[in-house]
């Protein structure tokens, strides 16, 4: 199985922006879809973004749109989801994980079992 590695959370004001990275060390994320999901306090795990692997369509939750973009970083090997303009309500622990077809972003991720470790996103001001 593929290892994903989530970093870049961190505490931001209301407004702010941060870059989170998802990195695989033994595989080129080039061969795989991945999403971003994240789970707030005392709620479900949700999709936020997916990349798809053939032609590299994007796809967003509707609460996000707008002000997340998620892009490959092929030097790095990494999916990158940058995210401007947070508001409180993107407070979370944010995830990536393969997901072909971004089947799990679409049908949401209540059976997908093999999360990293996250990194919290905390908005606050």
């Amino acid at each position: 199985q593929v290892q994903l590695v989530e970093s870049g959370g961190g505490l931001v004001q209301p407004g702010g922006s941060l870059r989170l990275s998802c990195a695989a060390s033994s595989s080129t994320l080039d061969y795989f879809a991945v999403g971003w999901f994240r789970q707030a306090p005392g709620k479900k795990r949700e999709g936020v973004s997916c990349i798809t692997k053939s032609d590299g369509t994007t796809h967003y939750s509707e609460s996000v749109k707008g002000r997340f973009t998620i892009s490959r970083d092929n030097i790095k090997n990494a999916v990158i989801l940058q995210m401007n303009n947070l508001t409180l309500e993107d407070t979370a622990v944010y995830y990536c994980a393969i997901d072909p077809g971004c089947f799990f972003f679409r049908i949401g991720p209540a059976q997908y079992t093999n999360w990293g470790q996250g990194t919290q996103v905390t908005v606050s001001a």
